[in-house]
C-alpha cells in the first residue's frame, strides 16, 4: 500500500500556500484512524493515540508542498509570464510541460529557440523571467479563460517505474514522506504520537513553524527527500549520499544544527537493530527542521530523508527500498523516542 500510496500522493498537484488537494487526500484517509484538524495555515495536526501513553510529545513531520510556479502576468499575444515557487534550476524548467491553474490547463514552457541564441547565450540556460507558457492560446482573452495572475502552474509529468527497483515522479520531495507517515497512522503504535503535514515549507518553512508552536513536541523528526548526486564526475564527499543505502540521517545542514545526542541515539539504535542508514556526507540543504526546532519552547530535532535524484525538477528518482527502510526505520523510532531520555 505504500507504494501506492507514493504514486498517488505525487500526482497530486499543490505547490506552496496551495496544497488543498493533497490536504484532502490525506484527510479523508488519516480520519478513521486518528484525531485530525486543519490550523488557519491550511497545516494538516494529528493525534495518534498509541498502546501507551508517551513520556516525551514525539512529532513526525512532513510538507505538503512541491517546487512550482506561478503566474504572474498575461500578455496580450496569451503567453503567460510566471515566478517559481521554491528553488527550481533553469536548467530544468524550459521544454517542460505544465498544468495552469484550478481547470489544470496543459501548457509548455518555452524559451527563445537554440537556432537563435547569441554568442555566449548557448553555453546559459534561459532565465525564467525571459520564458513563458504557451498554453495556445490565440490572445489574451483566450488565456484569461483557463488561467488567473496568482494561478499555480505544476509540471504534468508521469509516474515511472524504473526497473522494477526504482521510480520516477514530480513532488517525491515531500510525497513520500507524506506517504510513510499515512502508513504510519494506519498501523498501531506502541506509544501516543504527532503528526503534521505541513504547508509552505518550500518558501521558507513557515507551515512547520505554527505546526509545531500548535502542538509542542519535545522531539520532532523531519521527514524528508534529499539530494542524492551518485552520479558520474561528481567528486567524493559532493554525493550528499547515495541510492540503496537507506535512509539519510542529518548531523547538520545549511538551516539547522541537529540534536547531536538524538543523532548518535538513532544511529546506535539501526546499527544494533540491523536497519539500513546512512549519515549525510556534508552540510548540504536544509528543511523544516529549523523551524520545528524553535517553535514554541524549543525541541530536540532530527531529519531523516530519502535520498532522491534529480530533486526538484519533473523527473525525481528514488528507490523502493530506499522508501521501505525509511518506513522501518521510522517505526522503530515510533517506539524508541517516546520513552528516550
Amino acid at each position: 500500500m505504500l507504494r501506492d500510496d507514493i504514486e498517488t500522493l505525487c500526482g497530486l498537484r499543490g505547490i506552496s500556500g496551495q496544497e488543498d488537494e493533497v490536504r484532502d487526500f490525506l484527510l479523508k484517509e488519516i480520519a478513521p484512524y486518528a484525531a485530525c484538524t486543519v490550523d488557519a495555515m491550511g497545516n494538516l495536526l494529528v493525534e495518534k493515540k498509541g498502546k501507551k501513553t508517551a513520556e516525551k510529545r514525539v512529532l513526525f513531520s512532513a510538507h505538503m508542498d512541491e517546487v512550482g510556479f506561478i503566474v504572474t502576468h498575461i500578455e496580450e499575444d496569451g503567453l503567460l509570464r510566471i515566478a517559481p515557487v521554491g528553488g527550481i534550476s533553469p536548467l530544468v524548467t524550459p521544454g517542460r510541460a505544465v498544468l495552469v491553474g484550478e481547470k489544470a490547463a496543459p501548457g509548455v514552457i518555452g524559451c527563445k529557440p537554440v537556432h537563435l541564441l547569441e554568442k555566449g547565450e548557448k553555453d546559459k540556460p534561459a532565465p525564467l523571467e525571459e520564458c513563458r507558457v504557451d498554453m495556445g492560446a490565440a490572445n489574451k482573452e483566450e488565456a484569461c479563460a483557463l488561467a488567473s495572475p496568482g494561478d499555480a502552474v505544476t509540471f504534468d509529468a508521469s509516474f515511472l517505474r524504473l526497473g522494477g527497483e526504482k521510480f520516477c515522479a514530480k513532488a517525491i520531495d515531500d510525497r513520500a514522506g507524506c506517504a510513510i507517515l499515512l502508513d504510519m497512522i494506519r498501523q498501531e503504535l506502541p506509544y501516543d504520537c504527532l503528526f503534521s503535514f505541513t504547508v509552505q515549507e518550500e518558501t521558507g518553512c513557515a507551515g512547520a513553524k505554527a505546526a509545531a508552536f500548535a502542538l509542542r513536541p519535545d522531539i520532532a523528526i523531519a521527514v524528508e527527500s534529499t539530494t542524492a548526486a551518485d552520479l558520474a564526475d561528481v567528486k567524493p564527499g559532493k554525493e550528499v549520499c547515495r541510492q540503496g543505502c537507506g535512509p539519510v540521517l542529518s548531523f547538520m545542514d545549511k538551516g539547522t544544527l541537529y540534536d547531536k545526542e538524538l543523532f548518535r541515539f538513532v544511529c546506535e539504535r539501526a546499527e544494533k537493530n540491523g536497519l539500513a542508514f546512512q549519515t549525510k556526507q556534508g552540510v548540504f540543504g536544509g528543511n523544516e527542521s529549523r523551524s520545528l526546532q524553535t517553535a514554541g519552547g524549543g525541541a530536540r530535532v532530527l531529519a531523516v530523508s530519502l535520498p532522491v535524484r534529480y530533486l526538484h525538477s519533473a523527473s525525481g528518482v528514488c528507490g523502493w527500498r530506499d522508501a521501505e527502510e525509511t518506513r522501518k526505520l521510522l517505526g522503530h523510532m515510533a517506539a524508541w523516542l517516546p520513552g528516550w531520555v
